[in-house]
């Protein structure tokens, strides 16, 4: 993406879901599919390519659910009833600022999932930074009861992203929708859901460093339910 000058800001793209010339279009694409216009609650991940989905949510009346980079804190709800600033809100450095701490066992249901993607294919797979927060946010979502199998889990990317084979994973969460500059891709996927937090894949050093999941399994285990 950096050789072809695809990549946006910030570079390098290397470590992160990559910014791309044309995310404000892919965001638009997006925008026009029924699934997005129906829906009234939104979870968007926190990177730089999507900020444009957070935005544009926020002007059509959307209520969105942003968790901190990587789990480090809270979820946020961004209430664009309550928000006078939308594009400084639809930031990361606006979420705390424009938004509310959410209480994340009490929120609705949520209507949509949008990821980020370093790439995906055809098929519905998909790779982001290789840390796994889309998943886990997907799983501890999913543990809730939020967001179910036909919650649809949608991204935009930049064509030259779609790549023909990823590696998958049982923890990965597959798309439905692929959204890019030029054309919106409805998925033919042949995997189901995570069901929700599969403890085999946690490593130690993963539920010590995301505060949620320390405290959610350390109440599970109290309660014997492991």
């Amino acid at each position: 993406m950096e050789e072809t000058n695809i990549a946006a800001f910030p570079r390098p793209v290397f470590g992160r879901i990559p910014n791309f010339k044309g995310a404000e279009k892919a965001a638009e694409k997006l925008l026009s599919t029924p699934e997005f216009q129906k829906a009234k609650f939104i979870k968007v991940n926190p990177d730089s390519p999507q900020r444009y989905v957070r935005e544009l949510a926020l002007r059509q009346g959307k209520i969105v659910l942003v968790p901190t980079p990587r789990l480090k804190g809270d979820f946020y709800l961004l209430d664009p009833s309550k928000i006078r600033d939308f594009r400084e809100a639809s930031k990361i450095s606006g979420f705390a600022k424009y938004g509310e701490v959410a209480d994340i066992y009490s929120i609705p249901n949520i209507d949509l999932v949008v990821v980020g993607s370093v790439a995906v294919t055809l098929s519905g797979d998909r790779v982001g930074k290789g840390e796994g927060y889309s998943e886990l946010e997907f799983a501890i979502l999913r543990e809730l009861n939020k967001v179910n199998e036909k919650t649809p889990v949608v991204t935009t990317v930049h064509d030259i992203q779609i790549v023909e084979s990823i590696p998958v994973e049982p923890y990965d969460v597959p798309l439905d929708i692929i959204a890019t500059p030029t054309r919106v891709i409805r998925v033919n996927r042949t995997r189901e859901k995570p069901p929700g937090l599969l403890l085999e894949y946690l490593t130690k050093e993963k539920i010590e460093d995301t505060p949620f999941l320390k405290k959610y399994l350390g109440q599970r285990k109290r309660n014997n339910t492991l």
